[in-house]
């Protein structure tokens, strides 16, 4: 979900620049700053956004010139008369001699002056929204080559997931009569007396529980599945963080259970391709 647009040009006689830009989030966090003369369009423009940008913390940006807005002040001229006539004759009453500034006084006073903000002209709105398209064309773009990027490497971590998992496959042929020698070697080291039906009754449950054959069958079908959707239509980056989520968990069983030194590097070296697929998954929209 990230991305960067952003598009110049005149509206009513004034440079606008228009920016669209966005980070990796979870959910759509988005943020609309506009000048000050269309804020009354602010509920639109957010809803046309939100249904481009889809994912990720947000933020459209508008401003005229490099300023959120052209302030005009202005003053009331005939309260700045009667204000002044009305001290003038006061100070003439009470202290003729005095000198006073008394415009500067007037220009104190209450409601003299007003700052007054434009408003909307609806005629430059449709050139606005050029702009506003423009900078989501170019924001797409944007997302569009990160996209490429980003499958890329999600394939390139998956097959190395698969590629692990095909070694770990390997070293667990011998795995069960590897560990089932190595207890009945300790066993002889102990001198033990076991009943032999009764311990290799005993020896089976516990070699049952030690078989990863269905684990490696689901993360394998998990990985294709995981390149499968990622291939297809558009708006799959939660399924795909639902489809991490199980590779992690057959991951994770096949490290409790693989009893092995050399198999649980490999588990380990899965757990960390996984984590930044996680990472980059959270990119996807």
């Amino acid at each position: 979900m990230t991305g960067f647009g952003r598009a110049e040009g005149r509206v009513g006689g004034r440079k606008v620049t228009v920016e669209i830009r966005s980070l990796n989030s979870k959910q759509l966090d988005l943020g609309v700053k506009l000048p000050g003369q269309w804020r009354e369009k602010e509920a639109d423009l957010r809803q046309w956004a939100a249904g481009r940008v889809v994912r990720g913390k947000a933020e459209l940006t508008a401003a005229f010139d490099g300023v959120q807005g052209q302030k005009r002040t202005t003053f009331n001229a005939d309260l700045v008369q009667a204000y002044y006539n009305e001290l003038r004759a006061v100070a003439g009453t009470v202290a003729p001699d005095a000198a006073t500034d008394l415009l500067g006084l007037v220009l104190r006073m209450p409601e003299v002056m007003t700052t007054a903000r434009e408003e909307l002209d609806p005629a430059e709105w449709p050139a606005t929204m050029a702009l506003m398209d423009q900078a989501w064309k170019n924001f797409d773009a944007f997302r569009l080559a990160e996209g490429a990027k980003l499958k890329a490497e999600l394939g390139e971590r998956t097959a190395n997931i698969t590629a692990l998992l095909s070694q770990a496959g390997a070293l667990d042929g011998g795995r069960i009569e590897r560990t089932r020698a190595r207890i009945l070697a300790r066993l002889e080291e102990l001198q033990a007396k076991v009943d032999h039906d009764r311990f290799e009754q005993e020896l089976v449950f516990y070699l049952e529980k030690l078989d990863i054959t269905e684990e490696k069958l689901r993360l394998a079908t998990h990985c294709g599945y995981f390149l499968e959707t990622m291939a297809g239509e558009e708006g799959q980056g939660r399924k795909l963080g639902f489809i991490a989520q199980e590779m992690g968990r057959e991951i994770n069983t096949l490290g409790s259970k693989s009893n092995d030194a050399a198999m649980q590097k490999l588990v380990v070296l899965m757990k960390d391709e996984l984590e930044k697929i996680k990472e980059q998954v959270l990119n996807v929209l």
